[in-house]
């Protein structure tokens, strides 16, 4: 696994409530642990309320990544990238997958829950956690990423 804890954070908005249902199960299989930061049903909710408790979490050290849910993903993706050391990546294939995390270093995946199927979600998920992170170049380029 890419990740050295075995807790993972999730979060999504209405959108992706479902998805991140299977996901729970998912990760249970595999024996890992996670933390759902919400929401809890397909009520209509704002995907800020949940993304800004994941990357607190994740900035907090209380976990060291996530996994989160809206219908493109671009919503979470902007809000969980105000918080410096995060870097949520939006991915809707499992190249693009493993690409965050083998040369992004990516501490977020983000899912567009209206562009990917359900066979698909899980397949994003693994890919995700699966592929390790490269370093060399790659570290070079993050390094480069704060403003500060």
């Amino acid at each position: 696994m890419n990740f050295t804890g075995t807790t993972i954070g999730l979060a999504c908005d209405h959108t992706g409530y479902e998805y991140k249902e299977m996901i729970k199960k998912h990760l249970e299989k595999r024996g890992l642990q996670y933390i759902d930061y919400g929401t809890t049903s397909v009520e209509r909710c704002d995907y800020p309320d949940f993304a800004h408790k994941l990357s607190d979490a994740i900035t907090k050290n209380d976990i060291e990544t996530g996994i989160a849910l809206c219908g493109t993903g671009n919503g979470m993706a902007i809000t969980l990238n105000k918080y410096p050391g995060i870097r949520a990546g939006l991915a809707w294939d499992v190249e693009i997958a493993k690409l965050i995390s083998a040369h992004n270093k990516a501490n977020i995946l983000v899912i567009p829950a209206r562009f990917v199927t359900v066979e698909e979600v899980i397949k994003l998920v693994d890919a995700y956690l699966d592929t390790p992170f490269e370093g060399g170049r790659h570290q070079e380029r993050i390094d480069k990423i704060p403003l500060s």
